[in-house]
């Protein structure tokens, strides 16, 4: 199933159903009068949070969504049908959003949780309604109230406990098949990774979720790359993987440029980003000699101060402790 996070919806509510004018005209009935009934009531629009969804492709393909229109009233006073409610299921962590205005209305993130988006109209008055002691034969009745009508943005972010970082071809993709059951795709070419991917990770008797997202490369903040579109779905996150790829010339230049784009997305969105915990692991140590794995570990330990994590996923080597590592850190965070 192709992901999608960002969609736009044009969403209508019911409008209500008009009121009736009509008389009664049964033969050897005295007493006749107006008898004509009420509007029925339009349907709502609601947005449900579903845990059965992660992704909003239902909605790709059709833009427009409307609920049901009140039934008009009748003669005998029988009041309209009312209009069925519209309710738009969403994943977990869907963001309901405001086109015009960009405000966030909602923010679905439990199963169940529902928002009442649009009001459906009122259903007009029927002339029996205005009938008085001194207008016996009234003429008046009133239209339903109208749709109301809004342009829609539900915008994704994962709900994963742990998001994994790096430039492309670092090796993301190869520890999430490693460590859980998710088959992203893995290639010897940069940006095999158009599409964020979930892994459930075990270990002992803890589970946590694992979000594999796309490659950034320098400038990524700005919206260069793939990684910009998706680095809004680290924010749910509760801590980061950082993988650095120890086979190329520079591992230290690479960590500092995802770093780098991690503030100017902070900065510009507000978000807090570079304040998640984080484990950092150099990838690709089974193609290196241990004692040079060793060496650039030793090296990337006395630029940055960090000490990474040697690991070769394919291999199946370090990858134990870096999800060991990773179950203390959300193990001792209570934000969530």
């Amino acid at each position: 199933m192709k992901f999608l996070d960002d969609v736009v919806l044009l969403v209508r509510s019911g409008a209500g159903g008009a009121g009736s004018m009509s008389f009664r005209r049964e033969k050897f009935v005295e007493f006749g009068g107006p008898d004509g009934g009420n509007g029925g009531k339009g349907g709502c629009v609601w947005v449900e949070g579903a845990g059965n969804l992660n992704t909003l492709i239902d909605y790709r393909f059709r833009p427009v969504f409307k609920a049901a229109t009140g039934g008009h009233g009748m003669g005998r006073n029988r009041t309209g049908a009312a209009g069925a409610d519209l309710t738009l299921k969403v994943p977990l962590g869907t963001e309901v959003i405001d086109h015009e205005t960009g405000r966030v209305l909602a923010d679905i993130t439990q199963e169940g949780q529902r928002f009442h988006l649009l009001r459906g109209g009122r259903g007009g008055r029927g002339n029996a309604s205005y009938k008085t002691s001194t207008n016996q034969a009234p003429r008046q009745f009133t239209p339903g109230e109208p749709l109301q009508e809004m342009q829609v943005r539900f915008r994704l972010k994962l709900l994963a406990d742990v998001g994994l970082l790096g430039l492309p071809n670092a090796g993301k993709s190869t520890f999430v098949r490693a460590v859980s059951r998710a088959k992203p795709k893995i290639a010897d070419y940069p940006f095999t990774t158009l599409h964020p991917a979930l892994g459930l990770v075990r270990t002992g008797n803890t589970e946590f979720l694992m979000a594999d997202l796309p490659g950034l490369i320098e400038g990524a903040a700005a919206g260069l790359g793939l990684g910009h579109d998706f680095l809004m779905h680290l924010s749910r996150c509760r801590a980061v993987l950082h993988l650095v790829d120890a086979h190329q010339d520079d591992p230290v230049a690479a960590y500092r440029t995802i770093r780098k784009e991690l503030k100017a997305y902070d900065k510009e969105f507000g978000t807090s980003l570079m304040a998640l915990p984080e484990v950092v692991g150099l990838t690709k140590t089974d193609l290196l000699e241990p004692a040079d794995a060793t060496k650039i570990a030793s090296a990337f330990t006395k630029k940055t101060k960090i000490k990474p994590l040697l690991i070769a996923a394919a291999a199946q080597v370090g990858t134990d402790v870096a999800v060991k590592m990773l179950a203390g850190l959300l193990a001792s965070d209570s934000t969530r």
